[in-house]
């Protein structure tokens, strides 16, 4: 008996069978280009290519005459957290050193020392980055320790009144010292600066210098940096070492930016990259920390998720250098004063892409990953759906049973 119903299912099974090969298959031979399987998968790796050319337009009556740092280029940091090596540029070394900060830096050889009207110069300089996988110290209120805990060699460096950090201004201190009350726990000091910012001080990127402290207090907005570093002020004033840190951040989603600033003096073309500042404290017994105002994963409802869960506790950020003696936000100012009043123009191009280690690419896309749990549960829907015909269809042509004699 049963002799089609049982041909029926076998034929149905292997149909299934098949489907489902294809679709393993099918899904295989798609995955292997987008699941990431790196020969060190615990570390990223990244090309960072950054160009600027200096440009004196036609009929400009100025001459640009270069200086040491018009030829200087960052190279980076190397720590823990990563390792950068500059991998080519367009001219040859010329020196290398430590600036204030005590950044390394490198000056390039230029061809020429003056732009004449209808001149420019151009360079690139080309980095190999690999950021390794990064932690946060278990960080809590209770266990932290306190100002006295502080080793005084690092009060003494980063404390003072030098570069932006406005550490005498009679608002600022007073502002400090309402906040910390008479808290001496760093981190709880720096926990309630932090939520005092977030609370007063509104996100805002439409201004295209960075503000002094009493500036963004008295404003009552400021970007990245500028929020660092009222934060780093504040903290200075509590005798809290403290400066401010840059680096890039790799935005895959952000294919091509054009933007241009100074009355368009300034053209600046992005791939793939971001620019973004946070300040760095120290507080014992961990150390150096970095206290992210403005670029959290999750949400600011826990002020120290601004340490936590900063930009650049992810692997896709960089660190670039490092402010704390020299002016900041001065020397952009004068930048700014600089091109403006003598006609001159400056065109950056930074682009940043993930780079492939033994030939194969770097990580999964979630986007990819969606897709494919799509198809796999319209797969199965569907199979469900052809048993269920295929079940009706058989009963409805099954083989009778002999008669009982």
């Amino acid at each position: 008996m049963f002799t089609f119903h049982k041909a029926g299912r076998k034929h149905m099974k292997r149909k299934l069978t098949i489907s489902l090969i294809f679709l393993l298959l099918f899904s295989l031979f798609s995955a292997k280009s987008w699941i990431v399987v790196q020969g060190e998968p615990k570390n990223f790796n990244y090309s960072i290519k950054l160009t600027i050319t200096y440009v004196n337009p036609k009929g400009n009556p100025r001459i640009w005459n270069l200086t040491e740092e018009d030829q200087t280029i960052s190279l980076f940091m190397d720590n823990a957290w990563q390792s950068v090596d500059l991998k080519d540029s367009t001219y040859p070394l010329e020196n290398l050193k430590n600036d204030t900060d005590g950044n390394n830096i490198a000056v390039l050889d230029f061809p020429k020392e003056q732009l004449f009207p209808e001149e420019n110069v151009s360079y690139t300089a080309e980095y190999r980055v690999v950021s390794k996988p990064r932690t946060i110290a278990n960080i809590s209120e209770d266990e932290s320790g306190t100002l006295e805990a502080i080793p005084p060699g690092l009060k003494e460096n980063f404390t003072h009144a030098e570069g932006p950090w406005l550490v005498n201004d009679p608002t600022l201190v007073k502002l400090a010292h309402e906040i910390a009350g008479n808290e001496t726990k760093v981190l709880k000091i720096i926990k309630g600066f932090v939520g005092w910012i977030k609370k007063n001080i509104t996100y805002t990127d439409t201004h295209e210098v960075p503000f002094y402290p009493n500036e963004t207090l008295s404003a009552g907005e400021g970007d990245c940096d500028d929020q660092a570093i009222l934060l780093i002020t504040l903290s200075r004033i509590m005798g809290i070492p403290s400066h401010l840190q840059i680096g890039t951040i790799y935005m895959p989603e952000n294919a091509l930016v054009n933007e241009t600033y100074w009355e368009n003096h300034v053209r600046v073309v992005r791939r793939k990259i971001g620019w973004h500042g946070w300040a760095m404290v120290y507080v014992p017994p961990w150390g150096w920390l970095p206290v992210d105002l403005t670029f959290v994963r999750g949400d600011f409802a826990d002020p120290l998720n601004t340490i936590r869960h900063g930009a650049v506790v992810d692997q896709n950020a960089i660190q670039y250098m490092n402010f704390s003696k020299v002016d900041y936000v001065a020397v952009s100012r004068l930048q700014k004063t600089f091109i403006l009043e003598n006609g001159f123009f400056v065109d950056l191009e930074d682009a940043m892409t993930e780079v492939a280690q033994n030939g194969v690419t770097g990580r999964f896309d979630p986007a990819i990953a969606v897709t494919l749990v799509v198809i796999i549960a319209v797969f199965f829907a569907s199979s469900f759906v052809i048993a269920r015909h295929w079940r009706k269809r058989l009963q409805e042509t099954e083989v009778p049973p002999f008669p009982s004699s």
